[in-house]
C-alpha cells in the first residue's frame, strides 16, 4: 500500500489522466461527426459505443507492452529507411483520417442538400466499424503518450479509464454543440485532416511538435469562440422609465 502515499505516482496518474483527455479530444470530434449521420435515436448509443471500443483497445494494447515494442521494430526496408509496424499503422491510420475528412469536407460544401436521399443512411454497423478503425489509431497515440509517461501498468490502465469516463460523460455536450454550429463542424474536419497529416508525417520519420498542432488548433478554436460570440444576437438595450 506504500504506493498510496508516494507523491510521484499520484502525480503521474494526474497528468496523465488530463494528457489522455486531450488526447481523447480528437477522437470524440470524430465519433460525434460520424454518429451524426445516423438516425438521432442511434446517435447516443453509437458514441458509447465507440468510446467503449477504445477503452477496449486501450486497455488491451497497454497490456501488450511486449508487442508494442515490437512494432518499432524495422519489418522491412524502403531505400535506406527500415518500416515498422508502428509506421504502417500511423500511415495507414492518417490517409484514412485525410481522405475521410477531405470527403466530408466536400461534401459539405458541394452536397447538394435538396437532392439528397433522406432514405441513403449509412449503416450502424458501418459507422461502428469505422470508427473502431480509428479508435486503434488513436489509441496506438494515446498508448504510446502513457508507456512514456508512467512505469506502473495499473497507473497507465487508471488513467485511461478516468479519462474515457470524463469523455463518456460529455460525449453528449460536445457532439450537439458541433452539430448545432456548423462552422465549428468545418474547423473540426480541418483539425482532423491536420492530424492526419501529422500521422502520415510521423510514419515516414518526419518529426513534427506536437506543441505546435495543438497551439494552432487551441488558437483557431479561440478565434472561432469568438466570432460564434459576436454573430450571437444583440440584446436589445432597454429603458428604465422613472416611476413618478
Amino acid at each position: 500500500m506504500d504506493f498510496l502515499t508516494d507523491p510521484q505516482i499520484w502525480i503521474s496518474l494526474l497528468t496523465l489522466t488530463a494528457l489522455e483527455v486531450v488526447l481523447g479530444i480528437d477522437n470524440i470530434i470524430f465519433i460525434s461527426i460520424l454518429s451524426g449521420k445516423l438516425p438521432a435515436e442511434e446517435q447516443p448509443k453509437a458514441r458509447q459505443l465507440g468510446l467503449s471500443l477504445a477503452l477496449i483497445t486501450r486497455i488491451l494494447l497497454l497490456m501488450s507492452l511486449a508487442w508494442m515494442a515490437k512494432l518499432t521494430a524495422p519489418l522491412f526496408s524502403v531505400g535506406s529507411h527500415g518500416v515498422s509496424g508502428r509506421d504502417l499503422i500511423l500511415l495507414v491510420g492518417g490517409l484514412f483520417l485525410i481522405v475521410k475528412s477531405t470527403m466530408e469536407i466536400h461534401e459539405k460544401l458541394e452536397g447538394a442538400e435538396g437532392h439528397a436521399n433522406p432514405t441513403a443512411r449509412p449503416k450502424f454497423a458501418a459507422i461502428i466499424v469505422q470508427v473502431l478503425l480509428l479508435d486503434i489509431v488513436f489509441s496506438l497515440d494515446s498508448v504510446i503518450t502513457a508507456i512514456g509517461m508512467a512505469n506502473q501498468l495499473w497507473v497507465m490502465i487508471a488513467a485511461v479509464v478516468i479519462a474515457l469516463g470524463v469523455m463518456l460523460k460529455y460525449a453528449g455536450s460536445i457532439s450537439d454543440f458541433v452539430h448545432r454550429h456548423p462552422t465549428l463542424k468545418m474547423l473540426a474536419l480541418s483539425f482532423l485532416l491536420l492530424i492526419g497529416v501529422t500521422l502520415v508525417a510521423e510514419g515516414t520519420h518526419q518529426h513534427v511538435n506536437k506543441g505546435y498542432i495543438y497551439f494552432a488548433m487551441a488558437f483557431s478554436f479561440g478565434v472561432e469562440m469568438l466570432n460564434l460570440r459576436l454573430r450571437r444576437p444583440a440584446k436589445p438595450v432597454e429603458l428604465h422609465q422613472q416611476i413618478k
